[in-house]
């Protein structure tokens, strides 16, 4: 066992390696140990306290162990050290002492003599000559072993920087290698999605197309039409439109916008479509068609809910009817400039008390236009009657140009800045002049 007081870092130090060497501690424990006891003893030597430095070894069933010990003068952990981050982990006890046990190598067979060869011997500090000659030479002797131990510990630290570096080398390696199959993986991926967003559009765009009616051509009325999703992921939603010809000549134009977006609400705008372009060739009043609508579709589906806007024009004699169900008003731009809204009250499919309240007749006169659209075009920013006066100047500005640029440029005027996004459509429907004859589409 040995005990010792010390007054100096540098004699600790010293007393530490002897330990170390004693119980043929590696040279990587000995420069943790020796680093470990200088850190936390510094403060309270550098103040003139003394510290206490005591070393056993122990035997058990787990083999044998250096128990090491530091003590202090003072009470409490010195400097608020935790002695788990030392360069050798430590523990500390309630009076503030810390302790290290290290696992110590079996005993070996001491050779003649008693010392392992090559093995650095220090001289106790008790060991005093009996002349100033001999004490210059032990002093000479133990400085010698000192700086030899040193070189052992900076060596065996360096041996173990190398072979972090070797380590990290590898990693490196191994980590570029792996990033070079991810990147490759990751371009194969790519690859891959591109295909399938190529397929899924073109899918989505034929199913669109499927849900458009054919062209109409009738002479007296231009037709043209705007449509735009709320996501391009999503081509169909809930906004739809139809026309056709009536037995009478008349042209019908119908526009839903059905709750929600996707599938879902295509699939009840195209349920409404169908129920109103049924009634309407079965000769429903136009003023009826709404409220029955939803008569004949609420049995079957209860969360069916949709605003409508029917509008029938007379290319015979330029008389425009309009019935709505909870829906943004028709705009009318006169061939003279002036503009406005065609108001007309209703709830929609699916609303309390569904129906349009009446229907409006109105004359147009050559060149007039109609301007029939869903709340995308208009609620898209946060005041919709900002999106209304935005929709009549824009109308304005275009009147003039050929009717099937009118719906495109209307869009590409007002959805700028846009404050959340919607499906939009928009409709423009010109009486040129009274007309005679027809070319009906149905819907594809």
């Amino acid at each position: 066992m040995i005990r010792d007081t010390f007054r100096t870092v540098h004699a600790l130090r010293r007393t530490a390696r002897r330990i170390a060497v004693t119980h043929r501690l590696s040279a990587e424990q000995r420069a943790r140990l020796v680093m470990s006891l200088s850190q936390v003893a510094a403060p309270p030597l550098n103040s003139g306290r003394l510290v206490t430095l005591t070393a056993a070894q122990e035997s058990g069933r787990g083999g044998d162990q250096v128990v090491v010990t530091l003590r202090f003068t003072h009470p409490g952990a010195p400097c608020g050290t935790d002695p788990e981050t030392l360069p050798l982990p430590g523990r500390a006890t309630s009076d503030g002492t810390l302790v290290w046990r290290l696992s110590a190598p079996p005993t070996a067979q001491q050779p003649p003599g008693g010392e392992h060869p090559g093995r650095i011997v220090l001289p106790s500090p008790g060991e005093r000559s009996h002349n100033g000659r001999a004490h210059s030479a032990t002093a000479v002797a133990g400085a010698e072993a000192d700086l030899a131990l040193v070189e052992e510990e900076l060596q065996a630290t360096l041996a173990r920087a190398d072979a972090l570096a070797v380590e990290h080398r590898r990693l490196e390696e191994e980590l570029a290698e792996t990033n070079s199959g991810v990147l490759a993986l990751y371009v194969q991926l790519e690859e891959r999605d591109e295909q399938l967003r190529a397929a899924h559009g073109h899918t989505l765009r034929a199913l669109e197309d499927a849900l458009r009616p054919r062209p109409l051509r009738t002479d007296g009325v231009e037709l043209a039409v705007h449509y735009a999703p709320a996501s391009d992921d999503a081509p169909t939603g809930g906004d739809l439109y139809d026309w056709f010809t009536l037995p009478d000549g008349t042209v019908h134009i119908t526009i839903v916008d059905a709750l929600g977006h996707g599938v879902t609400s295509t699939r009840t705008a195209l349920t409404v479509t169908h129920a109103v372009r049924t009634l309407a060739l079965e000769g429903h009043s136009l003023g009826s068609i709404v409220a029955r609508t939803d008569e004949i579709l609420a049995p079957f589906d209860q969360n069916v809910m949709a605003t409508l806007l029917l509008a029938r024009l007379d290319p015979a004699s330029g008389e425009l009817a309009l019935a709505n169900g909870s829906h943004p008003p028709a705009l009318l731009v006169r061939a003279d400039g002036t503009a406005s809204y065609l108001e007309v009250r209703g709830r929609g499919v699916g609303y309390p008390q569904p129906g349009s309240e009446r229907v409006l007749t109105i004359g147009l006169e050559p060149d007039d236009l109609v301007i029939l659209y869903t709340d995308g075009l208009t609620e898209c920013r946060r005041d919709p009657y900002e999106g209304e006066a935005a929709l009549m100047t824009s109308a304005l500005r275009h009147r003039a140009r050929p009717t099937d640029r009118i719906p495109g440029a209307i869009a590409a005027d007002i959805l700028v800045d846009v404050l959340h996004s919607d499906d939009t459509l928009a409709i423009a429907a010109r009486f040129t002049s009274a007309g005679a004859g027809s070319d009906d589409g149905e819907p594809g």
